[in-house]
């Protein structure tokens, strides 16, 4: 999160309009582009101008929606991410419930819009679409880009499955309209 703070603020050091500026990524880094423009929130800094969050890793409490795609999801298993949450936070005294990393239990009041995107055949998907309706509850303008058969890193299939396709074109014609250059 520092790293990525620092990034955000050497962008504006440069010259970059924060609303120019859009934070985007995929699993844990669809986490760190929603958990950024929270600690900027808390910060009362500039925020970017809209988020755009693939595959995130919303619970780290490794919700019981991850059984629904246990077997679809080819790259993901609760196996896995309980080594990922122990890597990530092991050792720390942080609970799995603090909303400095659980988005699902954060305060999303305040965010940019924001766009959340999943495959509906990955683990993550029952928590994905948790947090995308926690966002639009906290009145964020929310849009959701749902992949029918994606796996948890179904952008990896750019140039090669036509529904990977539409969606990263659907988030391109998003990013655009939100930074209107």
């Amino acid at each position: 999160m520092d790293d990525a703070e620092a990034a955000f603020n050497w962008l504006l050091s440069k010259g970059y309009e924060p609303g120019n500026i859009i934070t985007i990524g995929h699993s844990v880094g669809g986490f760190i582009a929603v958990a950024l423009a929270l600690r900027l929130r808390d910060k009362k800094q500039p925020l970017p101008g809209a988020i755009v969050s693939i595959s995130p890793w919303c619970d780290l409490e490794i919700a019981e929606t991850i059984a629904t795609n246990a077997g679809t999801d080819k790259i993901l298993s609760k196996e896995l991410l309980e080594l990922f949450r122990e890597s990530w936070i092991g050792g720390t005294g942080i609970e799995f419930t603090d909303t400095r990393i659980n988005l699902n239990r954060a305060d999303l009041s305040g965010l940019p819009p924001t766009l959340v995107s999943w495959g509906t055949y990955e683990v993550l998907a029952g928590e994905d679409e948790e947090f995308a309706a926690r966002v639009k509850d906290a009145g964020i303008e929310t849009t959701t880009v749902v992949v029918p058969g994606g796996q948890h890193s179904y952008v990896y299939g750019a140039g090669r499955i036509p529904e990977t396709d539409a969606a990263i074109a659907q988030i391109g014609a998003w990013v655009r309209e939100k930074t209107k250059i």
